[in-house]
């Protein structure tokens, strides 16, 4: 099993930042991918970004050029730094992780992120 636990979330103005993290613990050695989801109000939840283990990232359209995922191996630690936010962005952000197969699905139980007008 991997445990997830996200922190960082808050209350901002748009405009401004937020960094999320995620600490990984438990059978990290099983995770290939980690990522940053969220779910805003009435709405389905929708991937933001993706890290792979070999660093590779991928990001959802709408938060590409303000927002950056990253990874510390050493840490087991993954973020999300959020620049530019905007109203839109307020959701609940949960972090995830990825093994070998579908077997392996690992969430966190959220950080809530607000972005006011």
């Amino acid at each position: 099993q991997v445990q997830l636990v996200e922190s960082g979330g808050g209350l901002v103005q748009a405009g401004g930042s937020l960094r999320l993290s995620c600490a990984a613990s438990g059978s990290i050695f099983r995770i290939v991918a980690m990522g940053w989801y969220r779910q805003a109000p009435g709405k389905q939840r929708e991937e933001v970004a993706l890290i792979l283990n070999n660093g590779r990232t991928n990001y959802a359209d709408s938060v590409k050029g303000r927002f950056t995922i990253s990874r510390d191996n050493a840490e087991n630690t993954a973020y999300l730094q959020m620049n530019s936010l905007k109203p839109e962005d307020t959701a609940v952000y949960y972090c995830h992780a990825a093994g070998p197969g579908p077997e392996y699905d690992y969430w966190g139980k959220g950080t809530l992120v607000t972005v006011s007008s």
